[in-house]
């Protein structure tokens, strides 16, 4: 790191702390108690904290690693200050262990660009700090920095486990995602993720040799014709059965293997993934989930995938290929009408983005949900063309773990997608500046509504006292 990128970076990251340490302030003068899922998961960490570890909230669907850490962070600080009475593991100290954890994932978030990106010579050192400050402040995440929810440290976590991947450390990248693990079980996905990352890169190395030998100048390894397609998938079942390369394989993956082995040992002791609440957890195939999120994902990235450029692109490829969209349409119609889900929360809790979403949409008309298939076809084409940078092996990698972990969820929840999004920001080329300062723009407007609203627009329900807030 240079310099003066150096310096940039540490004023951006002092600057963004100052800001989120006022609104944190603001927040907890507002709302003093604990709201929402913060009235399970506080009184758990504060009876973790006097002590009482076999207590438990039946209510509570995660591990607690949330509530751990906490104890572990909290309770050295308050002997070290001399804190004693409610100050220890208050609403308050608990939040701000999440403004901590924010400030981490910034960190991390710059230091992945740097390695991910770090053969592209003409990225500048501004657009990287621009882009780890507008990842750091996505709306989804960044409003749960100020609420004691698992988010945050369940984005850090995985996010550094991500890291040391990359790095090649990879004993310390499955002990990290053990810790992600424990604050959401599906973060175990993630684990598999970084697994992938080390497998597509052998892949993709030894796919490399074999058009050497071939001379074999068509086939690419990151696009191409059907046949080319059928060539891939043909050397990647060879390369897989070969009992030398996986045992190679094995001897890289094994911290990976080890957990996610783990991982099913819990699930066949706990008789599933969830630790508490199943009655509302349920797991199902609901692949509109997929379309959502490639929805939200062209919502928060409009810069890079809603351009002119890209229109254009898209409808010539449309042209080109007729039957293979008209078949992707089918197929897309045919899920919806037989995998559709809709949760009983997203009906009751008027609190949430999504409760407007589906009730301003997708209750307008039953064949709206049906009509949306041309946008969810160019929201997937645009989310796939700023991958082609990547090998075809990374992108199976990906998508097969961005199914894993949207499909089998019932309720249509925009945290379940803040870290598919991530990875998938952290992996897609930069754009000019100016549209990197446009999303930036963007970000603090849905930033500054969605806090105006849960600060300012409270209202109550009929049969209840109690203040309920709008929130994400």
């Amino acid at each position: 790191m240079e310099q003066a990128e150096a310096y940039g970076f540490s004023g951006a990251m002092s600057g963004a702390f100052l800001l989120s340490c006022l609104l944190f302030a603001a927040v907890s003068r507002r709302q003093r108690g604990p709201y929402m899922d913060e009235v399970f998961h506080v009184p758990q960490a504060q009876a973790y904290c006097h002590g009482r570890f076999l207590q438990w909230d039946p209510m509570i669907t995660t591990l607690p690693g949330l509530y751990l850490l906490s104890v572990g962070a909290v309770k050295p600080a308050a002997w070290l200050l001399g804190w004693t009475g409610s100050v220890v593991c208050s609403v308050g100290m608990l939040r701000f262990i999440n403004l901590l954890f924010s400030a981490g994932n910034f960190y991390l978030l710059y230091s992945l660009l740097c390695k991910i990106h770090q053969k592209n010579k003409a990225v500048s050192g501004f657009q990287r700090i621009l882009s780890a400050l507008t990842l750091a402040v996505f709306p989804t995440l960044y409003f749960f920095t100020f609420l004691y929810y698992t988010d945050p440290g369940s984005v850090f976590f995985t996010l550094f486990s991500y890291l040391m991947c990359l790095y090649g450390n990879h004993k310390t990248s499955a002990l990290l995602g053990f810790c992600g693990f424990m604050f959401r079980q599906t973060n175990i996905v993630w684990t598999v993720f970084c697994a992938g990352n080390v497998v597509a890169e052998k892949l993709n190395e030894a796919w490399k040799i074999e058009l050497q030998k071939k001379k074999d100048e068509r086939i690419s390894s990151r696009k191409g014709s059907f046949s080319d397609l059928t060539r891939i998938l043909q050397f990647l079942v060879e390369y897989l059965l070969s009992p030398k390369n996986l045992v190679a394989l094995t001897a890289v993956t094994w911290p990976y293997i080890i957990l996610v082995s783990l991982f099913f040992v819990f699930v066949f002791i706990n008789g599933g993934i969830v630790v508490g609440d199943r009655s509302s957890h349920e797991a199902c195939l609901h692949f509109p989930q997929l379309f959502y999120f490639l929805s939200f994902t062209v919502f928060f990235s409009f810069s890079h995938l809603l351009t002119p450029t890209k229109v254009r692109k898209f409808l010539l490829s449309l042209r080109k290929h007729p039957v293979q969209y008209s078949l992707v349409t089918v197929i897309s119609l045919f899920l919806i009408w037989k995998f559709t889900y809709v949760h009983k929360y997203l009906l009751a809790d008027n609190r949430h983005y999504t409760f407007y979403v589906w009730r301003k949409v997708f209750q307008r008309h039953e064949l709206v949900k049906y009509l949306l298939v041309p946008f969810y076809i160019f929201a997937g084409w645009s989310f796939a063309d700023t991958l082609k940078a990547k090998s075809i092996f990374w992108i199976l990698m990906y998508f097969v773990c961005l199914l894993a972990v949207t499909v089998p969820q019932k309720l249509l929840e925009f945290r379940y997608f803040i870290l598919p999004f991530l990875i998938y920001r952290l992996n897609i080329p930069f754009v000019s500046p100016y549209r990197q300062l446009l999303e930036l723009a963007f970000y603090i407007l849905v930033n500054a509504v969605t806090f105006y609203l849960f600060l300012n627009r409270t209202f109550q329900w009929e049969n209840s006292d109690e203040v309920q807030r709008f929130m994400w």
